[in-house]
């Protein structure tokens, strides 16, 4: 299943979250052997970054943080959020989907120095959900796929600014190809700033898919997750942010309770818990553009 992905998977995803974003083209792989690993949009080279290793974690699980709880009002207990989405940490010449660590690290500079709060996935379903009160100035740090880069280069940073954030993986690369994390990894993140959920198994587009096979890619998604990081797996972003309604109702049957598509706006409950928005960040954008969308949610 993983081999037969088209080419133009991180194309046509790019494509569609820049449509909605008014953004230039994005190029995002798919063949998990022959695409994800190949996003350049005129030489289809493989992503190829250098490693400098920061193995080292957190003493305490920042997902369950609360080292700035004592300073920080959680009074919020409606309106829109803004769940920004990435995919890989690193540059490529012509690809937006990836962005230059240098440029991510300025911009979660700018959240901490400005007084953003990073929501963990739980924190989100509670406020979604439950109407659990929330920060006014809180934000939620998406990156989809599961690159090695995320490992190499995100965490370091998100671990510089104590920041949380949640990785969405393809588990079908998972330990198989070689720009991709390893279970071990997937395993250390977790523990630490980077919540590990589900991005189905092979990267399919579900809403082409039959009934059955779209239960299958996420029950498998969910079940190897939960095998390799004994813990409850119950969130979903949907690949190329595309479902129908059989696809919220076979996430349901797989046991998920939150799912997130490519719609380019700020979250909101009215979304639906299984259709909330996100925000596109494209390696692309400038930091005007980027203070822009996450301050206004109607940018």
């Amino acid at each position: 299943m993983i081999k037969k992905i088209s080419s133009l998977c991180l194309i046509l995803s790019s494509f569609l979250l820049l449509t909605s974003c008014s953004l230039g083209t994005n190029s995002k792989p798919s063949s998990l052997k022959e695409g994800i690993s190949k996003t350049d949009l005129k030489n289809n080279k493989s992503i190829s970054d250098e490693v400098s290793k920061d193995s080292s974690s957190l003493i305490t699980n920042n997902k369950q943080d609360n080292s700035n709880k004592n300073k920080t009002s959680f009074t919020k207990i409606k309106g829109s959020i803004p769940v920004l989405m990435y995919h890989s940490i690193g540059f490529e010449k012509d690809n937006p989907v990836r962005i230059p660590a240098d440029k991510f690290d300025e911009q979660m500079k700018y959240l901490k120095d400005n007084g953003f709060y990073t929501l963990s996935m739980d924190e989100t379903y509670d406020y979604f959900s439950k109407g659990k009160p929330i920060p006014e100035k809180s934000i939620v740090l998406t990156f989809d796929d599961g690159y090695l880069d995320n490992y190499t280069k995100l965490y370091p940073i998100l671990k510089k600014y104590k920041f949380k954030g949640t990785i969405f993986v393809i588990t079908g690369a998972i330990d198989k190809e070689k720009d991709f994390l390893t279970s071990a990894q997937l395993k250390e993140l977790d523990k630490n700033c980077l919540d590990i959920q589900s991005h189905t198994f092979a990267h399919e587009k579900l809403s082409e898919i039959p009934y059955d096979k779209q239960v299958k890619t996420l029950k498998t998604s969910k079940d190897f997750l939960e095998k390799q990081l004994n813990k409850k797996v119950s969130y979903l972003a949907y690949p190329y942010g595309k479902y129908t309604k059989n696809t919220i109702k076979a996430a349901k049957e797989a046991g998920y309770s939150m799912a997130f598509t490519t719609d380019g706006k700020w979250s909101d409950k009215s979304n639906g818990i299984f259709t909330l928005n996100r925000v596109y960040i494209s390696g692309f954008s400038d930091m005007d553009t980027f203070i822009k969308r996450v301050n206004n949610p109607n940018y």
